[in-house]
């Protein structure tokens, strides 16, 4: 599923423009992604949590040459799915 296909959905339930759901979602989508650069942590009820890992340094190898190559450290996003989401996935 995209954006669009979020967007188009949300139109048809909710009888709204188009333009106007894809505004609030993309402002949604916006918040989120600032607040993770920020370090804050997300937690949206029944859905999940996204939060900022930091990743140790380490050495990794080259699968072609074999060479050992050092990685540096570095941010990444989690997600943890929430309670009900997961009982709905099961």
């Amino acid at each position: 599923m995209t954006k669009k296909d979020i967007v188009l959905k949300v139109s048809d339930e909710t009888n709204l423009k188009q333009i106007d759901v894809k505004e609030v979602v993309q402002r949604t989508f916006d918040c989120i992604v600032e607040a993770l650069v920020r370090g804050e942590r997300i937690e949206l009820r029944n859905f999940g949590v996204f939060k900022i890992k930091q990743r140790r340094s380490r050495t990794g190898r080259n699968p072609r040459t074999n060479q050992v190559i050092p990685v540096p450290p570095r941010k990444v996003v989690i997600f943890k799915a929430g309670l009900e989401m997961k009982q709905k996935i099961k």
